[in-house]
């Protein structure tokens, strides 16, 4: 396996005593690049998220930060990259071609591996969207690199190594991973976890344009037709300002829909801890935690959820936090702004009343502003 994981070790036995010297082949390997997720001319939130952390890892390594933008010749795809320069960017590589209308693993994969051949980043960052976890899983076997999946953190060490960070174990302990020896360092990480950058006009800079060299009869996967799926995302988790979510200590999946109505009277979207999912009482797309939805919302009212670190690196993004608990020692007190012991079923109605009277003049109104 090219990663290592950090672990504890006695002194001089550690990670950086046992690294060996980067080939010579990888050593020409620079900048930091993140791929601008483009589907059907938009883009994918997660890819400016990514150019905020991209950022930082560029200057501490005193490298450019690069986007690359992958689709359809056509407007779309060259204000994709134009964008990008507006959230950091110093550059842009373009592979469009109409071969890359739609995703296709196999074109994507091509696209983007040639790129990584051709102008050697250092480090590759990927949104861990459904589109996202299927090209870096290729591009990253097809390059033998090593990759991280779903990562909570990101940074670079003394000798500039990627230091990802990820939950493992079912979320109950962190550890930092780093591709020693191989090139480029791949890190995926879910919409949400990392903050947003503020949008800078700026002039576009340089924007270099690959050619893709890829026939449509040399594409295996054929695309027939495009049938949106309206059920699909339902849920707004993982962008919603507002957030009510309930856990096991409702004691039942009648006792959830008290969390249903507040979370209607305030706007807001409903969503749940692991254990509930698995129960069956809510659907897995409100499913809130390391193996759910990410969110960073203003507002997040937890109710009867204990708060394990996989539910933690969930929401520990949001605005403010309170946690209903009647334990007084539940590890969510630990990260909760505001802490309220008492049972959530008495005291979820006697909430949604209060908010009921406060916005009853203006009863469609939101409370995040």
């Amino acid at each position: 396996m090219s990663n290592a994981t950090r672990t504890a070790m006695p002194a001089g036995t550690g990670r950086a005593a046992s690294k060996k010297e980067l080939p010579e082949h990888f050593k020409a390997y620079k900048h930091v690049w993140v791929f601008v997720e483009l589907e059907r001319g938009q883009v994918h939130p997660v890819s400016w998220e990514l150019m905020g952390a991209g950022r930082k890892l560029a200057d501490r390594l005193k490298v450019n930060l690069a986007a690359v933008v992958i689709g359809p010749e056509g407007q779309h795809t060259r204000n994709a990259a134009l964008d990008a320069f507006c959230y950091g960017a110093d550059l842009a590589y373009i592979v469009s071609d109409n071969v890359l209308s739609d995703y296709r693993n196999e074109s994507y994969t091509k696209a983007l591996t040639e790129l990584v051949n051709t102008y050697k980043p250092e480090i590759l960052l990927l949104g861990a969207t459904t589109l996202g976890r299927d090209l870096a899983g290729s591009v990253a076997t097809t390059l033998s690199t090593g990759l991280t999946a779903d990562c909570t953190a990101l940074d670079v060490d003394a000798d500039g190594s990627l230091a990802a960070t990820r939950p493992t174990f079912g979320g109950s302990l962190l550890c930092t991973i780093y591709t020693l020896n191989y090139r480029p360092q791949m890190a995926t990480v879910r919409p949400r976890v990392m903050p947003m950058p503020e949008r800078v006009v700026r002039d576009a800079a340089r924007i270099i344009v690959h050619p893709l060299g890829l026939l449509e009869d040399d594409i295996v996967t054929k695309v027939l037709s495009f049938l949106p799926d309206r059920d699909a995302e339902t849920s707004n988790l993982a962008y919603a300002d507002v957030v009510v979510a309930g856990g096991l200590g409702l004691g039942s999946p009648e006792n959830f829909q008290l969390v249903r109505e507040l979370a209607t009277l305030l706007g807001a979207e409903y969503g749940c801890s692991r254990p509930l999912v698995q129960k069956g009482w809510v659907t897995s797309d409100r499913q809130i935690g390391q193996t759910g939805k990410t969110i960073r919302p203003k507002l997040y009212i937890a109710a009867g959820i204990s708060g394990a670190i996989q539910h933690r690196v969930g929401v520990e993004g949001a605005d403010l936090i309170v946690a209903v608990n009647t334990d007084k020692n539940a590890p969510i007190f630990d990260f909760a702004h505001l802490a309220i012991v008492s049972d959530a079923i008495q005291l979820l109605p006697a909430l949604t009343s209060a908010f009921r009277a406060r916005l009853l003049p203006n009863s469609r109104a939101r409370i995040a502003v």
